[in-house]
């Protein structure tokens, strides 16, 4: 599933592409066609995202919600259109540029109240101005530092952080030391405020270069003399996707559990219980 940096680089892009222009809208697949034709030929007038969730909005129709979830997948691209096949959910269009919708969790015309909904069960995003409402860290402060999860499924709890996904969770908690068997209460108010700042300033990155990655300058291939990561998934990473393969600070095997449905990866030595 995308994290959220993800989601809000696709919101940058969408907005770069189609802002203020009329969009033709449509639905190949059929499963938006009624919502699609109330939007086709309207102003776009911007998209955003709280957390993995995408909003794009349409002058007065109201914003269509996108959660791609596990299987959802984005085409951006320029014009000419390649033609629409029957998998597309959702398709817009402009005189220069194509997004193409598949498969993904929720595509659905939404409404003011309805939006809002949306944003009050979600935690606050790191990628989100700290000005916006409902924005504000102590909110997911509050809840960690009273629960006896771990906070490894706490980070994983979209109505406390949004946004954060199994690559985030498990780096971050590296980065900082902290064995993710530990209970939120036992984090301390230090622990947490590093645990902010340092997603804020990963998911930025992550954001910019449109892929995660969580090294330290001094970690990385060439300043170690260890040979690049070849992933997927892309980027330069402590212990994601790394099980039993060496931590590359001390040596130590990385390790790997389920927790939260997601496989969790860490190092013992370096996040001490």
């Amino acid at each position: 599933m995308p994290e959220g940096h993800t989601i809000h680089r696709l919101a940058e892009d969408l907005t770069d592409r189609f802002y203020a222009d009329q969009v033709r809208v449509s639905s190949p697949q059929g499963r938006f066609t009624e919502s699609a034709a109330l939007l086709d030929g309207r102003v776009l007038d911007g998209a955003s995202a709280h957390g993995k969730h995408l909003f794009v909005g349409f002058e007065d129709r109201g914003w269509i919600h996108v959660h791609l979830g596990l299987f959802g997948k984005v085409a951006l691209g320029g014009t000419p259109a390649p033609p629409p096949t029957d998998t597309v959910r959702l398709r817009l269009l402009n005189d220069s540029y194509y997004m193409e919708l598949r498969g993904p969790t929720t595509c659905a015309l939404i409404t003011a109240p309805e939006k809002r909904a949306i944003h009050d069960r979600l935690g606050p995003d790191p990628l989100r101005p700290p000005d916006a409402p409902g924005n504000d860290p102590e909110r997911a402060w509050a809840r960690i530092s009273r629960s006896r999860t771990t906070v490894a499924a706490l980070l994983m709890d979209q109505k406390i952080i949004a946004g954060v996904g199994n690559v985030y969770r498990a780096e971050v908690l590296f980065r900082h030391g902290i064995d993710p068997y530990r209970s939120g209460r036992d984090l301390t108010r230090a622990e947490w405020e590093a645990i902010w700042t340092d997603l804020v300033a990963l998911m930025r990155e992550g954001v910019r270069h449109n892929r995660i990655d969580t090294v330290r300058p001094e970690h990385l291939p060439e300043a170690m003399g260890r040979p690049p990561r070849v992933d997927d998934h892309g980027g330069e990473v402590y212990v994601y996707r790394r099980a039993t393969m060496p931590c590359h600070l001390c040596g130590t095997e990385i390790r790997t559990a389920s927790l939260a449905a997601r496989n969790l990866f860490w190092c013992p030595a370096c996040q001490k219980a």
